[in-house]
């Protein structure tokens, strides 16, 4: 008889066999884990201080800083303790975890973006009627809009999912559980649920980026319609962080999920998927850093703060 079995452990995909290695493995996403979680809460910090950057443009920002936090936050803590204590199992309920945590936060980026496309979209064709349109009210609708559609697709995609059999290999093809590895390691023949999760799923995210590619479309007609090239350059500029980011994203996102799961564990496959999924989170402050230069001059005026308070300090303290 085979042995069908639902509530039991999974064994996800390991990088090396050689204890060694593993360390390594493990202090390298320390290291980009916490790389990442500073330079999104630097941008979270520096939003909320700088009253210079209180714009909706901003707002959203600071909400995608947030997610990409949550995101990384999701696989790559469980990849650093597997790697560090040299085992691969992961419980049922932290299965569960992953898939309702990954496609809730993924799917609130997708919606952000979005919202970050049709902002950029009213700033540059329509500026008079920009502080009318993008009041704050608005912007909250937004981002609350983003998390709902979140928590939707999040408890489809993880009840579809787990609403299977599993009997025979428990193997994650993946160092993360995710719906096409839990698909292929399930031996259900009908899994109508995640069916129709994934065909709403794949609409929705057609729909954003439908809407990204209009906003843009819309966006480069009336830029090039600006009569001074230095009109023109800061409007680009403006907009090129999220272009960037956008693009970062949904090139990954399809590399993720688009790929076909292995019958068996790979190392190329591993390596996507650290790709696909540590990439984004990391590469987000660099490009709204490196791209922005408000960030940067909010960044160098507290900065600039902190040096004069602790030169002041120093001063009191040798007076006393």
């Amino acid at each position: 008889m085979i042995n069908y079995t639902v509530y039991t452990d999974f064994f996800l995909m390991e990088f090396s066999d050689s204890k060694q290695l593993q360390l390594i493995e493990g202090f390298l996403f320390l290291l980009i884990y916490l790389v990442s979680l500073m330079g999104n809460l630097i941008i979270i910090i520096l939003i909320a201080v700088d009253h210079c950057l209180h714009t909706p443009m901003y707002f959203f920002l600071k909400n995608l800083s947030f997610l990409d936090m949550c995101l990384i936050s999701v696989t790559v803590p469980e990849l650093i303790l597997n790697s560090l204590s040299h085992r691969s199992t992961i419980s049922f309920p932290g299965c569960v975890c992953q898939v309702f945590f990954g496609i809730f936060f993924g799917t609130s980026e997708v919606s952000l973006l979005t919202a970050m496309s049709y902002d950029r979209y009213v700033a540059i064709c329509h500026p008079l009627h920009y502080d009318a349109i993008m009041n704050r009210e608005v912007c909250v609708q937004m981002v609350a809009a983003s998390w709902l559609f979140g928590s939707l697709f999040g408890f489809l995609y993880s009840y579809g999912s787990f609403s299977l059999s599993f009997c025979g290999s428990r193997k994650v093809p993946k160092f993360f559980c995710d719906v096409p590895s839990i698909l292929k390691i399930s031996c259900s023949k009908m899994h109508v649920t995640i069916d129709i999760s994934v065909i709403f799923g794949l609409m929705y995210v057609f729909c954003c980026i439908v809407s990204i590619g209009f906003s843009y479309v819309c966006i480069f007609n009336t830029v090039l319609r600006i009569p001074l090239s230095q009109g023109r350059s800061k409007a680009f500029l403006t907009c090129m962080p999220h272009l960037l980011v956008v693009t970062t994203f949904f090139v990954t996102g399809a590399t993720a999920y688009l790929k076909p799961v292995p019958d068996s564990p790979q190392l190329l496959n591993f390596l996507i998927s650290v790709f696909c999924s540590v990439m984004p989170p990391c590469m987000n402050p660099i490009i709204y850093s490196l791209r922005n230069k408000e960030i940067k001059d909010a960044l160098c005026n507290i900065l600039w703060k902190l040096d004069h308070y602790e030169f002041f300090c120093h001063k009191i303290s040798n007076s006393v």
